[in-house]
């Protein structure tokens, strides 16, 4: 295994992807010569040069809908967006036309295109540019939505995305991207719709995405000094949603909650809960619980922000609360 940060580990699956397939291109503002925003695409325009790493002017409707076309042209775009925020400045060309073009061809078109969208908050960025718009996306039939967790899984679900024929949204935990990790010398894509369980237990199912995953596994730790042993899973995609997986957990257990730093409202969370209800309800002991973000804008004070991310201690004091 070896050691690189997040943002490391996202540059070198981009690299071997685009080693091993000439059609793969990187678009993006700053993806070039400043190596991208968050530091995920450095050295690759030095490698590759301007046909294939392209700095893009600043209008995420025009690049995405860049990504459409090239992608339709027989291209495999990659297209960074610089926060999850910007989702909605691009919004036609991702869901309507992205998300649509292989369906209303008939399938004889396809949109191998893939978006990188950094989510969350954490850095004092403000309502604009802080916000986790995962739920928006899933909403959309046509697309793919990828969520990793870990360094390793951010490197396997974009190797997928890359060389999957259909339209993938991947969102990627901006406060993750200086954290160190250990990942595989060699990492596989790793195929959606496959949830991962990050952690075995009997008492309580804790459903996550993302950054989430390891501060449920976080909370799960602290909860087994208290003979509460959780089971932790990490879903890597909502479309499609591993359902089987979680339902077989909740069978075992009879509790779940759901960690996603979406908002509250038509959020994951509430997606999830409501989409396995039907197939979980008799095995219940107690409502489903959720893990998100209030339906407020993002704070731009520190102290304000922290008070409503979703944490560990959130995790924590949510499962722990099945038990008194």
């Amino acid at each position: 295994m070896i050691e690189l940060t997040y943002a490391q580990a996202i540059a070198r699956a981009l690299d071997e992807e685009m080693e091993r397939d000439d059609d793969v291109v990187l678009m993006g503002e700053d993806v070039g010569f400043v190596g991208g925003n968050f530091k995920t695409s450095v050295g690759l325009l030095d490698k590759y040069g301007t046909m294939r790493v392209k700095d893009s002017p600043i209008s995420e409707l025009g690049i995405a809908g860049l990504g459409v076309g090239m992608a339709l042209a027989g291209i495999r775009p990659v297209i960074e967006l610089m926060y999850s925020d910007f989702v909605l400045l691009a919004a036609d060309q991702i869901m309507n036309q992205a998300a649509k073009i292989r369906y209303m061809s008939g399938g004889q078109a396809t949109v191998p295109v893939t978006y990188r969208i950094p989510i969350g908050a954490g850095r004092s960025s403000a309502a604009q540019h802080s916000q986790s718009t995962q739920a928006m996306l899933s909403h959309f039939p046509g697309l793919l939505v990828a969520i990793p967790s870990t360094a390793q899984e951010a490197m396997g679900l974009l190797k997928a995305a890359i060389r999957n024929d259909n339209p993938v949204a991947v969102f990627e935990p901006k406060m993750e991207y200086n954290k160190k990790y250990m990942v595989d010398e060699t990492v596989e894509p790793i195929e959606f719709g496959k949830a991962r369980i990050a952690r075995e237990g009997s008492d309580i199912t804790i459903v996550a995405t993302s950054s989430l995953v390891m501060k449920s596994e976080a909370a799960a730790q602290r909860l087994e000094a208290e003979e509460i042993d959780c089971e932790v899973i990490d879903v890597r995609t909502l479309v499609p949603l591993d359902r089987d997986t979680i339902i077989q957990s909740v069978k075992k257990t009879g509790k779940m909650i759901v960690a996603d730093e979406s908002y509250s409202f038509c959020g994951v969370c509430s997606g999830i809960i409501a989409d396995l209800l039907p197939d979980i309800f008799y095995y219940l002991d107690a409502p489903c619980g959720a893990v998100d973000t209030p339906k407020v804008p993002i704070p731009y004070s520190a102290a304000l922000e922290y008070h409503i991310i979703p944490s560990e201690d959130k995790i924590y004091e949510k499962a722990r609360s099945y038990f008194l």
